[in-house]
């Protein structure tokens, strides 16, 4: 009982684990790492370091731009920066996969369990298979992660016209020239502004892979009291 009351007590005095110190941490490196590495094996697009922070960025935007506290903003940095560990194990019920070795890694960390409750909630909640938004953070990261569409995550090996013909995800990334997720805060409105090369490309083929992406995004924009709007080449389209 002494040893689990000096624990409880080292995790309430301890300094909240930060998101800096999650993206240092040399063990969520290599699995994310993996993961990307073989996502590429099987011809997914990229799922790696640069999809990590570019969505942990745009994560905290949003809830910055819906007022929410800064703490809350850097925990979606660090769900949405974790988002995708679990792709190490396998693309299916990454999510939630993900989840349980978020969980593993953050306990280790010292995290506070209401905010790896928070964390672990979000990632397991942000695959369109089998999630939803549940809690500000969980949207912020669908949000993120859902608007990452562009031309980089192609591999490298696989932007050719042959290659692009075959596979729809590299041929709808690689003519998406600019994509911007933008937060009207007076409004309430959360729009996702896309110009898409349709030589490379039809409209309706983003439709194709991207629709139950964005039904979930609209869900997500409802939960932070917002609504989801799609722009491609100027023309709203939801």
């Amino acid at each position: 009982m002494d040893s689990l009351n000096t624990e409880t007590a080292q995790r309430e005095t301890a300094v909240p684990l930060t998101f800096e110190e999650v993206k240092n941490n040399e063990e969520i490196s290599a699995y994310i790492r993996k993961g990307n590495d073989g996502l590429g094996a099987i011809g997914y697009t990229e799922h790696g370091f640069a999809h990590a922070t570019k969505t942990a960025t745009k994560a905290a935007e949003i809830l910055a731009a819906f007022d929410h506290p800064k703490r809350m903003q850097e925990l979606a940095m660090i769900a949405a920066y974790l988002h995708d560990i679990g792709n190490c194990v396998n693309r299916n019920d990454h999510a939630q996969s993900g989840a349980i070795m978020a969980f593993r890694i953050l306990d280790k960390l010292g995290m506070d369990p209401a905010e790896l409750a928070e964390v672990v909630e979000a990632i397991g909640n942000h695959d369109e298979g089998t999630g939803t938004a549940v809690s500000p953070i969980s949207a912020a990261v669908i949000l993120a992660d859902k608007s990452d569409v562009r031309r980089t995550r192609v591999r490298y090996k696989n932007r050719n016209r042959a290659k692009l013909s075959q596979d729809i995800h590299d041929r709808v990334n690689f003519a998406v020239q600019k994509a911007d997720l933008q937060i009207e805060k007076n409004s309430k409105k959360v729009i996702l502004e896309l110009t898409i090369d349709t030589k490379i490309s039809a409209v309706m083929e983003y439709f194709e892979i991207f629709l139950v992406r964005m039904s979930m995004c609209r869900q997500a924009a409802l939960f932070l009291g917002a609504d989801f709007q799609l722009n491609i080449n100027g023309v709203k389209l939801l």
